[in-house]
């Protein structure tokens, strides 16, 4: 799923949250970022999100952060720790999680990453999940959810296609760079190398 497709959803979420007693959290897994995004720091993200748009802190949790800030040296949540503290916010009200291109996020990652968002499921039967990424990752989403999820293949048009190449060679900034016959070029050599679905 493209990331205009993913942003498009979230956007749709975040307004029906205004509107309801609803939270939502979103994560982009960046490639040139992926080796800092560990599931810590991912999980932390989501945290943070939804505990920033309740009205209360729930008191376990502030205790929990109130006691790490008394551990010399700093050391930093664990996942299990985080996994407990996002259950019990999303149990407080109706969730949505969002995860955009979990397929760029260290395979080493995953597992631990989309077992965390099992339990959360586990726990919080309000909470709704919605990940993007490239096929290649549906056994281990199957493997980690299976039964809780619905598979949807996008697939981009081919005009759909030619016109963002097209859009983002105008943004160019080397005017000389570019002439029709490159152009053309490059939209059939990408076009070419598009996977069947």
């Amino acid at each position: 799923m493209s990331s205009n497709t993913s942003s498009l959803v979230v956007d749709r979420l975040c307004d029906k949250a205004k509107l309801q007693n609803t939270a939502v959290a979103c994560f982009y897994v960046d490639f040139a970022s992926r080796e800092e995004q560990s599931p810590t720091n991912m999980l932390g993200s989501l945290l943070k999100q939804i505990v920033g748009g309740l009205e209360k802190i729930p008191d376990e949790i502030r205790e929990t952060f109130q006691d790490y800030k008394k551990i010399i040296g700093g050391r930093g949540l664990r996942v299990s720790e985080i996994v407990e503290m996002l259950q019990t916010v999303t149990s407080l009200q109706p969730t949505f999680i969002c995860v955009d291109a979990l397929d760029e996020c260290v395979e080493r990652h995953r597992p631990e990453v989309l077992d965390s968002l099992r339990q959360i499921l586990e726990k919080s039967p309000n909470t709704r999940i919605f990940l993007t990424g490239r096929r290649h990752i549906r056994g281990e989403i199957d493997k980690h959810l299976g039964g809780r999820v619905e598979i949807l293949f996008i697939k981009p048009h081919y005009d759909d296609i030619v016109g963002y190449i097209q859009m983002r060679l105008n943004k160019d900034t080397s005017l000389n760079a570019m002439d029709s016959g490159l152009e053309a070029e490059i939209i059939k050599s990408i076009t070419e190398n598009i996977p069947e679905t």
